[in-house]
């Protein structure tokens, strides 16, 4: 059986990875649960190693026997990055070149690198081509960016072959509706489920390509393991839903009587993101979940939390 080892394995996206890969690899998890929580993991058959990425000789015990690498450990939100831009370099920049350096040290046959549909700006132009000049405008982006081009260092100098995937808007169970820097989903669905108002900033004719997380660890998986796959790549739906939609679809759903406030409009908030999916879908890839079956899946998981909550 194979090994495979998952930075961030405790996160949202990383404990859905984890559940993929039960029964079909043994997987060990090197987290500091910075962002992530143990309860993720609660079930699932894990090597944990509780660490950094930033500790290299830790690291470097964590690769060894590891056939694949899923580098997911990062600063994940925005605005910490725009407070925070030396620990978002020191984490996500400096992180990710130890992860390459020791997976390329102890042979590993392919790195999966998660970057961000951030790396595109608010440049106006959709859908975003991979091809498009990347304009990132926070260090979260800046250092997305920074990890795609040591990804393809790493993999042009043939030390250790790299595929990297430009997440877009991922929605699913386990998403933390809580946090500082929350996604609009998990918000809209707790607060729906609850009878309370949901808040929208702008006049919510702001467009997105949500995508469910079964389908971006589809896409991680593929990428990944198919043999010659490499570069960078979108993972999205290639569609566009309003964030008003989105609410009156969440609301509809969960059978609420809530109703939709608008906030005045964020600074810096992109208006329409969607992604090409051609490159992707030309490896091979195909959905295997869908936006519907996502969303009522997302939304019965946090019924269920509500449930156990009272």
């Amino acid at each position: 059986m194979m090994t495979i080892l998952i930075t961030g394995g405790s996160g949202f996206i990383g404990s859905h990875l984890v559940q993929h890969f039960q029964g079909k690899a043994a997987v060990r998890v090197l987290d500091n649960f910075r962002s992530g929580h143990r309860r993720n993991l609660e079930g699932f058959e894990v090597d944990l190693i509780e660490g950094d990425v930033m500790d290299r000789p830790g690291l470097r015990a964590a690769m060894q026997g590891v056939d694949y690498v899923f580098h997911l450990a990062a600063m994940v939100s925005v605005p910490e990055s725009v407070g925070h831009p030396l620990e978002c370099e020191t984490l996500n920049g400096m992180g990710t070149l130890h992860v390459l350096e020791e997976a390329a040290a102890a042979g590993v046959k392919k790195v999966f690198f998660a970057s961000s549909a951030a790396v595109y700006g608010d440049n106006p132009v959709v859908p975003k081509l991979e091809s498009m000049l990347p304009e990132p405008k926070s260090p979260y982006a800046i250092t997305k960016l920074l990890g795609e081009y040591y990804c393809r260092f790493y993999h042009g100098e043939g030390r250790v072959p790299t595929v990297c995937l430009r997440f877009f808007n991922v929605f699913g169970p386990r998403q933390d509706p809580r946090g500082p820097y929350a996604a609009a989903v998990p918000i809209f669905i707790e607060k729906a489920l609850r009878g309370e108002t949901l808040m929208i900033h702008g006049d919510g004719e702001q467009t997105r390509d949500f995508i469910c997380v079964t389908d971006i660890v589809a896409a991680i998986v593929h990428v990944t393991l198919t043999p010659g796959i490499t570069g960078v790549y979108n993972a999205g739906y290639g569609g566009m839903m309003t964030v008003n939609e989105l609410a009156r679809q969440l609301i509809a759903l969960a059978g609420s009587a809530s109703e939709v406030q608008h906030l005045p409009e964020r600074p810096g908030d992109v208006k329409h993101s969607r992604a090409a999916v051609e490159q992707l879908a030309a490896t091979g890839y195909q959905a295997v979940c869908g936006m519907e079956q996502g969303l009522r899946e997302t939304l019965e998981y946090f019924r269920g939390e509500l449930r156990v909550e009272s």
